[in-house]
């Protein structure tokens, strides 16, 4: 191992910056540990406004180059990235399951191959992105997506590389050139993304990762005035602090934020795919923004979805992420556990019962928090208002589907939805009510890329997917042509 390079689990990772088609160090660093046992990892180099101006300055020069590339030729190297990605999806799974403790099982099956498919997606979709010309009183209007300029990306810690890929690929597609902040928790496989970006045939500055705290790093690279847009993944504070700074330079922003989701089951549901339903939320050790974290049960049926709730939740095994058979790893961070433990406190000293969990998992110590579900919770209280992005649960019944719909809105959340019901009409009642981005009926994470993605409320500003992506990293221009006035200058 290097002065620059870390080794985890035997894949060598570049501790520095990606800036300008180089690596670039900081005098400072910051120490990067996985949640799995608390060990360092290694010392990340850490950021400041000198690294974020030169990554921008990197990346505005890198633009024109970009822009003017033909777009076959973007999508082609979009796709050598999907092909680097999926030869290093055994070294991108490890470094991210020592990096964020999500499932190795899941980063091998799913994630890994998910970040491919971005690149690919958005490749193949910029092939085909066109508006159908359409005339005014004989003048044809012709639509077309411009590529804007630089643009900040910054990246939560939760799904590092699948989230920081589905703003990084159309970005690239629309011919921007990008500058990645990932989260200062999981930087590792952005890093090896820079490296395969690189190997790819990405020209230089085209891609550029800047890695450190979010006021440092972060903080100057949304502030910065050559910056033409700017999409962040996080908390509503974060995206109030981002959507100050870049007012001053009126950049266009996208924000995907919290999320305290409901799931509403009915009775004429089927009761065993809504425990299914209900039992999936605590994926990711219950981090993930979409999970519908508020269980909304009728009330003839509560006690036995209660029942075989926690019968079904009790086959999960909770351990090591990196063992096949574990269900629920660690949570992030020590910070995370601990606010994680005072939602759940401050609920049961408020008068909430623990049908099961309530509590650190103190017989596999660290940070792991035990799946958590609780009832007897009010509906102003915080523990139903606020998200707790962890294994934790709330179930409230209701008696009518207007009840069940008013439950369901009353937050100021709407990023997702799910319905369990076997009534046809009824799901379209509901659905048609309910304030989300996204309602899953039946069902739960079936996401296309080609449908727009994004909250309502303060769950967030815009939408990604399929053309709403190049809406947003684009400069849409209509070209209006008279039907007269042509000069044959032959």
């Amino acid at each position: 191992m290097t002065e620059h390079t870390l080794t985890v689990a035997g894949v060598a990772v570049d501790t520095r910056h990606w800036i300008g088609g180089e690596r670039i160090a900081s005098s400072e660093t910051f120490t990067d540990v996985s949640p799995i046992d608390g060990s360092a990892l290694g010392e990340i180099s850490r950021g400041t406004a000198t690294e974020a101006a030169a990554a921008v300055a990197a990346a505005k020069a890198a633009f024109p180059g970009w822009a003017a590339t033909a777009r076959a030729e973007r999508a082609r190297i979009l796709h050598a990235i999907a092909d680097g990605v999926d030869k290093r999806i055994e070294d991108l799974a490890i470094v991210e399951t020592h990096d964020n403790a999500a499932l190795l099982r899941s980063h091998r099956r799913g994630v890994m191959p998910r970040v491919a498919h971005n690149f690919r997606f958005f490749a193949d979709w910029l092939l085909k992105l066109e508006h159908e010309e359409f005339e005014t009183r004989g003048h044809t209007n012709q639509v077309s997506w411009d590529p804007a300029g630089p643009c900040v990306l910054i990246t939560p810690w939760n799904a590092p590389l699948m989230l920081a890929t589905w703003k990084i690929a159309p970005a690239l597609a629309a011919g921007n050139t990008v500058i990645l902040k990932p989260a200062e928790w999981t930087p590792l496989t952005a890093s090896l993304l820079a490296d395969i970006a690189a190997e790819a045939g990405l020209p230089a500055g085209v891609l550029n990762v800047v890695q450190g705290y979010g006021a440092e790093a972060g903080n100057a690279l949304v502030s910065h005035p050559d910056v033409r847009r700017i999409s962040f993944t996080g908390s509503v504070p974060t995206a109030k602090a981002i959507g100050a700074a870049s007012a001053a330079n009126l950049v266009p922003t996208s924000f995907e934020l919290g999320g305290k989701s409901p799931l509403l089951v009915f009775a004429d549901a089927d009761l065993d795919l809504a425990v299914d339903l209900a039992v999936e939320q605590y994926d990711n050790a219950g981090q993930v923004c979409l999970a519908a974290t508020r269980i909304l049960v009728e009330e003839s049926i509560a006690d036995e979805f209660t029942k075989r709730f926690a019968q079904k939740a009790a086959t999960l095994k909770q351990g090591d992420p990196r063992d096949e058979a574990t269900d629920l790893g660690p949570n992030i961070h020590p910070r995370q556990l601990e606010k994680i433990d005072g939602f759940v406190q401050r609920a049961l000293a408020a008068g909430a019962r623990a049908v099961i969990g309530g509590a650190p998992n103190t017989d596999l110590g660290g940070l792991y928090y035990r799946p958590t579900l609780l009832t007897h919770v009010a509906q102003d209280s915080e523990i139903v208002q606020e998200e707790v992005f962890g294994p934790v649960l709330t179930l409230q019944t209701f008696a009518t589907e207007q009840e069940a719909v008013a439950l369901a809105n009353d937050t100021r959340f709407g990023l997702a939805a799910t319905l369990a019901t076997g009534d046809h009409e009824r799901a379209e009642r509901v659905t048609a009510q309910l304030v989300a981005g996204t309602v899953w009926v039946n069902c739960f994470f079936v996401r296309d890329l080609q449908a727009p993605f994004g909250g309502s409320r303060q769950s967030g500003v815009g939408r990604e997917g399929g053309t709403w992506s190049f809406d947003f990293y684009c400069d849409l221009k209509n070209t209006v042509t008279a039907p007269k006035g042509w000069r044959n200058h032959g």
